[in-house]
């Protein structure tokens, strides 16, 4: 099975700074127009988003993983959910490798599988290297090709 690089947990961290300051926030302001409420309580706020946060971007890390199998793409998921999900090569539509600019910030990539079937049928690889994303995506490509003939991407 194969993990993610490392620095998408900083990536996941990040993010639960960024809402933990917001909740955190959001709890002061609550605070200030509240008559008797302790002042520890955004802190506390913060401190519990901040924690569970990053808890659950280790997790979440620990928990990713995903395969190029024979005939499919295997990917696992999930914290609380786990989710396990099989995408024949014959259904891959097209494959794309993205990199937003928080991504581009830690020097990561995503790489996009787009399937045949229902509307949000598409499987996303996030904490790829650059590198890795490019080839994971002409690997991806050459496959559906192979599986379904030079129609197939």
């Amino acid at each position: 099975m194969n993990r993610l690089h490392p620095r998408i947990r900083v990536l996941w961290a990040l993010r639960a700074v960024l809402t933990a300051a917001i909740l955190g926030g959001a709890s002061w302001l609550g605070s200030r127009f509240a008559v008797d409420a302790p002042r520890w309580i955004p802190a506390a706020v913060f401190a519990v988003a901040l924690l569970a946060g990053v808890a659950l971007a280790l997790l979440r890390y620990r928990l990713w993983g995903y395969e190029v199998r024979e005939d499919s793409l295997y990917l696992e998921r999930g914290v609380f959910t786990r989710v396990r999900t099989v995408v024949p090569f014959v259904r891959i539509q097209h494959v794309d490798s993205a990199r937003g600019p928080v991504e581009r910030l830690v020097g990561l990539a995503s790489t996009v599988v787009y399937t045949a079937g229902s509307r949000g049928a598409d499987v996303k690889i996030p904490g790829l290297t650059p590198e890795g994303s490019d080839e994971l995506q002409e690997r991806l490509k050459r496959l559906a090709i192979r599986a379904e003939g030079d129609d197939a991407v």
